[in-house]
């Protein structure tokens, strides 16, 4: 737990001096990663046990949610168009709604019906709320609901709609734009929205299908890293793994591989292990394991290995001690444990399939699976090894978020606290 929190300081910078300890404030937590270090949280639960409470949501949507300054936030369309689309705060305790901010949007905009509007998650500062609705635009409120600024990005259009997320890094709002004619990295200053900078990822095709007639696009949300005393955004794009200097948008260094016959796609964020970044394209296309630290196109120097058929992965997965434990969205290989500096799979087992991110808490990993179920394992390398396995009986594509103690999970209709 020291280490992470030496490490968030510096990458973060003053994002921790508003934050509180045990918040979650971004999509898979603080750090990107999704572990909540040391912190300890319920392993049984059902609907008649330790469910402190539950909050029906308008619509179902593969949004998570995060938990700053005492709320829970969680973005939802209010209709099955996606005409209005809203951010909700709740009261972390209890599950009251405190204010919900909707904007609207003047044409339906399409997307695949696995991925219903409100696709993204939002991040928070401890003091002010950013959410990207896509075409609709990004907007910060602050704690209370009061808006502070929006910008019109443009139109987002893409057959399977969005999800990427926006994270923040000191005074900043990093955003991935996710799929559509034009994609960009973009960083936008907190206190008023101004654009900082632009990088623009050049792509072939029309942002839905490639020259070739294949398809492509990439949802991965960024994670911050530090290299050599320095922060850098690693994010997935269509083709390959870019990393940008957060300070001004230059590409520091670009690894080749996520292209396959199938098409040019990601879903899942990046996986940092040490000085090794792990990434696996959708589609059920290639993964590899990149060192960290070159410069320019470092496909031939710094790509360790590249495996290039792998289960359909949507789900980021979490490092631990050399391990990626991997969440896949097919049943025969559900989840998986893969040795990172090789690419071996250590062992496979069957589920329901996951479209959710894993996370880790009080030395334990926890993935919600398709129907609602989530199983707690812990992380060993021999054999999947089941502590618990919990079900809500309403189907989930979202990732939990950890906070003093609490799992919240949404599930297609409701958004579930659990606790002791």
């Amino acid at each position: 737990m020291r280490l992470a929190v030496v490490f968030l300081t510096v990458v973060l910078g003053n994002w921790l001096a508003v934050l509180q300890a045990g918040d979650w404030p971004s999509f898979r937590g603080a750090n990107g990663d999704g572990i909540a270090g040391d912190e300890k949280v319920p392993t049984v639960w059902s609907r008649k046990q330790n469910i402190k409470w539950s909050t029906r949501l308008p619509r179902p949507g593969n949004g998570s949610p995060i938990v700053a300054a005492g709320c829970v936030f969680i973005t939802s369309a209010e209709d099955v168009e996606g005409r209005r689309r809203s951010l909700y705060c709740l009261d972390r305790q209890r599950g009251t709604v405190k204010w919900i901010r909707t904007v609207e949007i003047g044409s339906t905009l399409p997307t695949h019906q696995t991925n219903p509007y409100g696709g993204s998650t939002p991040v928070s500062d401890g003091k002010r709320v950013v959410v990207w609705h896509a075409s609709a635009g990004l907007y910060c409120y602050d704690i209370a609901g009061k808006p502070l600024w929006s910008r019109d990005l443009g139109e987002f259009r893409h057959m399977w709609g969005y999800g990427t997320s926006p994270i923040i890094y000191q005074d900043r709002i990093i955003l991935f734009s996710g799929p559509g004619k034009r994609i960009f990295l973009g960083a936008y200053r907190l206190s008023d929205g101004k654009t900082l900078w632009e990088t623009d990822e050049q792509q072939e095709g029309d942002g839905e299908h490639n020259d070739a007639g294949n398809y492509m696009g990439s949802w991965s949300t960024p994670v911050l890293t530090e290299v050599q005393s320095k922060t850098q955004v690693i994010v997935m794009l269509p083709t390959r793994i870019g990393a940008f200097s957060p300070d001004n948008g230059d590409l520091i260094w670009s690894c080749d591989g996520l292209r396959h016959e199938r098409g040019d796609l990601a879903y899942s964020s990046p996986v940092i292990a040490g000085d090794l970044c792990f990434v696996t394209g959708g589609y059920r296309g290639p993964s590899m394991a990149v060192r960290l630290g070159g410069r320019g196109d470092v496909t031939r120097t710094g790509r360790l290995w590249h495996v290039e058929n792998n289960p359909q992965n949507i789900g980021s997965g979490v490092h631990v001690s050399g391990m990626v434990y991997r969440p896949n969205a097919e049943k025969r290989n559900s989840l998986q444990c893969i040795e990172i500096a090789t690419g071996k799979i250590r062992w496979s087992a069957p589920g329901a399939g996951h479209w959710g991110s894993v996370v880790m808490a009080g030395k334990l990993l926890y993935a919600t699976d398709q129907q609602g179920n989530t199983v707690v394992f812990r992380p060993n390398p021999d054999e999947y090894e089941v502590v618990a396995n919990n079900p809500l009986g309403e189907p989930s594509n979202s990732t939990p978020a950890v906070s003093e103690g609490q799992l919240y999970i949404r599930t297609a209709a409701h958004l579930f606290c659990i606790g002791h």
